[in-house]
């Protein structure tokens, strides 16, 4: 079983950055795959950015070039997002997940882009 514990949201102006970061607890040598999802009420959760165990990575095209995900290559189990160039389009709920022999998910982390 893995435990995810996100931290890093807030408010920031749009143009801004933040750095969101999950830290996985438990079975963290089973995880093969984490990920950063968001969602806002009444919408559903969208896959942001993903990273393989290899440090392959993935994103979905409304923000490559401007969010970042990577992994701390000495602890393993943290995840990190780097939210660059920040647009009000970008407020939702982060909510990391892990995938091993299960999907795991963290209770999110609130970010909002506004002036």
């Amino acid at each position: 079983q893995v435990r995810l514990v996100e931290s890093g949201g807030g408010l920031v102006q749009p143009g801004g950055s933040l750095r969101l970061s999950c830290e996985a607890s438990g079975s963290i040598f089973s995880i093969r795959y984490m990920a950063w999802y968001r969602q806002v009420p009444g919408d559903q959760r969208e896959l942001v950015a993903g990273i393989t165990r290899s440090g392959n990575t993935d994103y979905t095209d409304s923000v490559r070039g401007r969010f970042t995900i990577s992994r701390d290559n000495a602890k393993k189990n943290t995840v990190y997002l780097q939210m660059n160039s920040l647009k009000p389009e970008d407020t939702a709920v982060y909510i990391c997940n892990s995938l091993s022999t299960v999907a795991s998910w963290g209770q999110g982390t609130q970010v909002t882009v506004s002036s």
